[in-house]
């Protein structure tokens, strides 16, 4: 009989995480939301100049005015919590790169916790839109949200995933 490793156990976590859209009625425990914070704290950024932050909401009348925005939000509205990102930095590239970090991190430390979460984007006006509901100042960015709730009954369906050759390739 094998021993999972460490690494075995981490490579399972983030082969396992899943978008969830569809959430039961159910608060966060304060012990993970800490946990998600501070890993926000603690993600990596470019040069380490944490030029965002990251907007926490668990107000249901605010997540149903944030997913009511132009974007790929809707899931926003049935979330126990989510998670804005703004930035500040100078380059879109950038933004976009530091934001997908976060991001991801944000729903790795969920899923930790057995919390559901899904990524999605304000666009257009919605950019505008979400920023105004948040009270946003001028001059940064917002653009990625991210839903958190623990998943509905069917909201976690089989993973379609396409063979690994056709997505790794030695050269």
């Amino acid at each position: 009989m094998t021993t999972a490793t460490h690494a075995d156990e981490f490579v399972s976590l983030l082969k396992s995480l899943r978008a969830v859209r569809q959430f039961v009625d159910k608060p966060l425990p304060a012990a993970a939301v800490r946990d998600i914070h501070e890993v926000i704290r603690w993600s990596g950024n470019a040069s380490n100049r944490q030029e965002f932050q990251v907007l926490w909401i668990d107000d249901r009348a605010t997540l149903r005015q944030l997913a009511d925005q132009k974007g790929y939000v809707k899931h926003l509205a049935g979330a126990a919590a989510g998670a804005v990102i703004v930035t500040w930095m100078e380059g879109d590239e950038l933004n976009a790169f530091d934001e997908g970090r976060i991001a991801e991190r944000i729903m790795l430390a969920a899923h930790a916790h057995g919390i559901g979460s899904s990524i999605g984007w304000f666009v257009g006006e919605g950019r505008a839109g979400a920023a105004k509901v948040l009270e946003v100042p001028a001059g940064r960015t917002v653009r990625t949200a991210i839903s958190l709730g623990y998943p509905a009954e069917g909201a976690l369906r089989g993973a379609r995933r396409k063979p690994l050759g056709e997505l790794v390739r030695r050269v």
